[in-house]
């Protein structure tokens, strides 16, 4: 399906667009302080952690609380020292709950003082004294629920979201809530209820987004694991500018009750709420907590045999003009990871070229914005914008933002004008519809029920602050498993020449899950999975 010359030329001016708009970001950006007396230069990134506690899996934390070799206050008062020492820098935490994690904590303690066994304890509790981080967007009792949305900010959740109280009820501790593009529909997560995130690795970098303060806190060592949400990449977007792991299940798995906004219509296959975590080995167990009684869809109790795996790769999308080229030091580190498995594992990993990859952005903006089964339309951004009161007029609302009256962000608008545009075309939106349904049942027939694809999560590594709004269809290399309803894991692969992360998509068929995490867990081991910020 070759670009028509209207396409071309509308990617050629939203491109012209977006680089006008940075310009004006840059005119309207504060003046550097005048010369005076020599002031220390600001810190690059965050500072190493040095308590060995914020350096062990999930998984292990719980073991040693249930085996009394340290205290669950120990482990609280050792995040909250960190959070504090840290989030002045990257502002990730934007609402925290110290106090009454650490009278959370006390009570974990009673109780472990009380005796019960271990493998009562284990089973009950799985998650027995963790402290888990949660994605403002989602509702956590007595914090703000504004999803960076100002008409919003004055609103206080009075319950869990689910997937929040089953993590309560495995035992975990919420420390507090986390920063989220506005609408969460963006891939930096920033916004005018609580600012800009900044990266751990560069301060000068994005998170990502929209579950971008998640992703700021478990590199940071401020959280072990962490709740997020996607519906175009939102936690492995994050999990990648961040070098953490972050899994998007198979559709349908885990609810997404509880959060703001949620899906209506077609849109309930698209958006899932998933881990994000430090260590590979913590993906499952939370995994398996959040998802509940949907747990059961999955095959998370089969052993996984890597060699019998049919591993593929793809190395881009086959050339977009919708989005940036891969960079090469993602290419090489895919390479790395193929040249790996082959040597290792003694597998084969095939080459191959999906056509329909090429379309993914216009698959996945024709998808969003399509009708489900019952003629039903998905919910307008440009309603959400308004919150229940008038919806948002875009080219109003950029000519106030232009002005500097506006209370929305400029992706925000952005969105709601793209939006307008998309359904100028219902016979093409219709026939991008087709071609998503044809691409999902391809890759379904190429992964099967041992297959692993190899993709980037993403065609550059962290961009500096704003740099987005100039290559605003990226996350397309995210995106389009939304709409194909597959799973994905995020799996960190060191370190690029900067010093920001690495990391590339493992996609399996669906409710296959279990065998993108096993890959993972394996990657970490070869790769070294995370690596601490700030360390020369």
């Amino acid at each position: 399906m070759a670009l028509s010359r209207a396409e071309r030329c509308l990617a050629l001016l939203l491109r012209l667009l977006s680089r006008a708009c940075l310009a004006l970001l840059g005119l309207v950006a504060p003046a550097p302080p005048r010369a005076g007396p020599a002031r220390p230069a600001p810190p690059r990134a965050v500072p190493p952690p040095r308590r060995p506690l914020l350096l062990l899996p999930a998984r292990q934390l719980a073991a040693r609380l249930r085996a009394r070799q340290v205290t669950c206050v120990e482990v609280v008062e050792a995040y909250v020292e960190r959070t504090r020492e840290v989030n002045p820098l990257i502002n990730a935490v934007v609402k925290d709950r110290f106090e009454e994690a650490l009278q959370e904590a006390r009570q974990v303690d009673k109780l472990l003082s009380e005796g019960p066994g271990d493998d009562y304890l284990e089973e009950k509790f799985p998650l027995l004294g963790v402290p888990v981080t949660v994605k403002e967007a989602f509702s956590l009792h007595g914090m703000p629920n504004t999803s960076g949305l100002v008409n919003r900010r004055n609103v206080i959740a009075t319950s869990d979201a689910t997937v929040v109280s089953r993590l309560k009820q495995a035992g975990a501790i919420p420390l507090g809530v986390t920063n989220c593009s506005e609408l969460c529909m963006w891939y930096e997560s920033s916004n005018r209820v609580y600012g800009r995130t900044n990266n751990p690795y560069d301060l000068q970098r994005i998170v990502g987004g929209s579950s971008g303060g998640e992703g700021g806190v478990l590199a940071a060592a401020c959280s072990v694991i962490g709740v997020g949400s996607d519906i175009g990449g939102s936690i492995r977007m994050p999990a990648f500018f961040n070098g953490v792991f972050g899994h998007k299940p198979t559709t349908g798995v885990v609810p997404n009750d509880g959060q703001f906004p949620n899906a209506r219509g077609v849109r309930t296959s698209f958006l899932c709420t998933g881990p994000m975590c430090r260590y590979a080995e913590d993906l499952e167990p939370m995994l398996r907590v959040m998802a509940g009684p949907g747990v059961n869809k999955l095959k998370l109790n089969e052993k996984v045999s890597l060699e019998k795996i049919k591993f593929h790769c793809m190395d881009h999308d086959g050339g977009s003009i919708f989005v940036s080229p891969v960079d090469k030091e993602i290419l090489q580190a895919q390479k790395k990871v193929v040249e790996h498995l082959e040597s290792e594992l003694g597998v084969q990993v095939r080459r191959v070229a999906i056509h329909k990859m090429k379309y993914s952005f216009q698959i996945w903006s024709a998808m969003m914005s399509s009708k489900d089964s019952d003629g039903q339309e998905a919910q307008l951004f440009t309603d959400l914008l308004g919150d229940h009161g008038k919806p948002v007029w875009p080219l109003w609302e950029l000519v106030k933002w232009l002005m500097g009256m506006s209370s929305h962000t400029l992706p925000a608008i952005a969105l709601g004008l793209t939006e307008k545009l998309m359904k100028l075309s219902p016979s093409g939106n219709a026939k991008l519809v087709s071609m998503g349904k044809s691409l999902q049942e391809e890759m379904e027939a190429l992964l099967g029920p041992d297959g692993v694809l190899l993709y980037p999560s993403h065609p550059t590594v962290a961009p500096r602050h704003h740099s987005p709004i100039c290559m605003p269809f990226n996350f397309a290399y995210t995106a389009i498993f939304n709409v194909l309803g597959l799973p994905v894991t995020q799996c960190p692969l060191g370190l690029s020449s900067e010093g920001l992360p690495l990391g590339i998509q493992l996609v399996a068929a669906s409710y296959n899950d279990h065998l993108t995490l096993a890959v993972a867990r394996y990657l970490e081991k070869a790769f070294g999975g995370w690596v601490l910020p700030g360390k020369v």
